[in-house]
């Protein structure tokens, strides 16, 4: 089954994830919770970088990182299709060095989500 990865859209949502629960690390804040109006069948994830990261070709590039490790995690990693997700990058995510172990890390706190 082809998963399909949606970005938030709605204030509400946002606001809604922010008092969810939350998992934090040196790279990223992830928050993350369940929300009933949700289809099972996509995985509702965002990712946001705020602009003291840098310009916007750091903040681009951080993105990209962030999505290309998120749809890595969809096909290796069993994640919970019912909780939608909202990563918040932080500034060491940046370091071009500290790839792999964002992407370790990032894998593990997936598996912490049950």
């Amino acid at each position: 089954m082809k998963t399909k990865i949606v970005s938030l859209k709605k204030n509400e949502d946002f606001k809604k994830i922010l008092n969810g629960k939350k998992l934090s690390n040196k790279y990223f804040v992830m928050f993350y919770k369940k929300i009933l109006s949700k289809n099972n069948n996509n995985l509702n994830i965002s990712i946001i970088t705020k602009k003291k990261l840098g310009n916007a070709v750091s903040r681009n590039f951080c993105k990209r990182r962030f999505k290309s490790l998120v749809n890595e995690a969809v096909k290796k990693v069993s994640l919970n299709f019912n909780y939608s997700y909202l990563i918040l990058a932080k500034e060491n995510s940046l370091k071009k060095e500290s790839f792999q172990e964002i992407k370790k890390i990032m894998f593990a706190e997936f598996n912490k989500v049950r």
